[in-house]
């Protein structure tokens, strides 16, 4: 829980859900079980606490215990400035074990709480969707649940309005994503994701472990806002397709290079479609072009190198030089959009 963040996409984060489960390889070297298990600090906290282990291989991994840190729950409420807040930053709402009674809590207080722009990612978007999209009437659906706790806090003095307004449903202030790492991950994931109703859908392409075709995904548009070769526009109940794209290389002891070509086929996937594109960072390691002028790399002789170089082929290669000095320009310049509101 911070009300400040160093993530470079958001301003603030609110864990309500705390641990989770390996999904597949871009979890291997999570950085949230890593604090979990091994940054004193966090892991004796008691929303961490033994939620994460060192395996018999060195790694961190969390072990499928989650945990609702309840006493938090209220904190959005407490934020008066507007501002965008990660929900669940080392955890997933939409996890096996949690529970929907928790989730229906979660989307109350972001209703309650129109003031901030909440940014939900998770790995498991075919809960998110079932969740969101679950038939039925009135009491029985996720907006059911969610308008019944938001009017009883609306009674309570939380939040502002009129306890009678009816409940925009997907809320506005929310944007849903899910996170991948490689095609297959793609391919099974972000068909939840533009079936789920949401203000804004996005992607965290982070760690970026392979090439990502996104074509088909980029495409918005709906039969509502004719013409239909025009892009739909942003809020509309009815649109399809991505509103975000983040992208990123891996940090952490064990982080595997991302070659830039990866990095480079998005941005310009997401030019061509016109959705905003955001480079978070090269992670450990940086591409020969991407080094400082002043870079030591520069000058280091191959024998130096040993462990610190990988090499894609003969004309690419990476350097291992630490993410604050790889830093985040792709092509020399800093990729920082935003969805907008059109």
């Amino acid at each position: 829980m911070a009300d400040t963040s160093t993530i470079e996409w958001t301003d603030a984060t609110w864990n309500i859900i705390t641990g989770c489960t390996l999904v597949d390889e871009g979890c291997r070297h999570c950085y949230a079980a890593r604090m979990a298990a091994t940054w004193p600090a966090v892991a004796n906290h008691p929303s961490r606490k033994g939620l994460a282990r060192v395996n018999a291989a060195g790694e961190a991994k969390f072990t499928g215990e989650v945990r609702f840190n309840e006493q938090w729950l209220d904190q959005p409420l407490r934020w008066k400035k507007p501002r965008r807040i990660f929900v669940c930053a080392h955890g997933d709402l939409f996890h096996e074990s949690v529970l929907d009674e928790w989730i229906d809590s979660v989307f109350a207080v972001m209703a309650l709480a129109s003031q901030h722009t909440f940014q939900v990612l998770t790995k498991r978007p075919d809960r998110m969707q079932a969740y969101l999209t679950a038939p039925g009437d009135g009491r029985g659906t996720a907006r059911g649940r969610v308008t019944a706790a938001w009017r009883v806090n609306r009674l309570r003095g939380k939040g502002s309005g009129n306890v009678n307004d009816v409940l925009p449903w997907p809320l506005p202030n929310v944007w849903l994503g899910t996170s991948i790492s490689d095609q297959t991950s793609a391919d099974a994931r972000i068909p939840y994701l533009l079936t789920t109703p949401a203000a804004v859908r996005f992607l965290s392409v982070e760690p970026l472990l392979g090439p990502v075709d996104l074509t088909h995904s980029l495409t918005r548009w709906c039969v509502r806002c004719a013409p239909w070769e025009q892009p739909c526009r942003i809020g509309c109940e009815n649109r399809t397709g991505l509103d975000w794209v983040i992208a990123g290389g891996e940090s952490g002891p064990k982080a595997r290079p991302m070659h830039p070509d990866w990095a480079r086929a998005l941005r310009d996937q997401c030019q061509a479609a016109g959705v905003a594109f955001f480079f978070k960072q090269w992670g450990e390691w940086c591409p020969k072009a991407a080094l400082p002028p002043d870079d030591p790399m520069h000058t280091t002789t191959m024998g130096e190198l040993a462990g610190r170089v990988h090499m894609f082929s003969q004309q690419e290669w990476s350097f291992r030089i630490g993410k604050a000095r790889a830093g985040r320009l792709l092509d020399g310049v800093e990729w920082s959009q935003m969805p907008g509101k059109g």
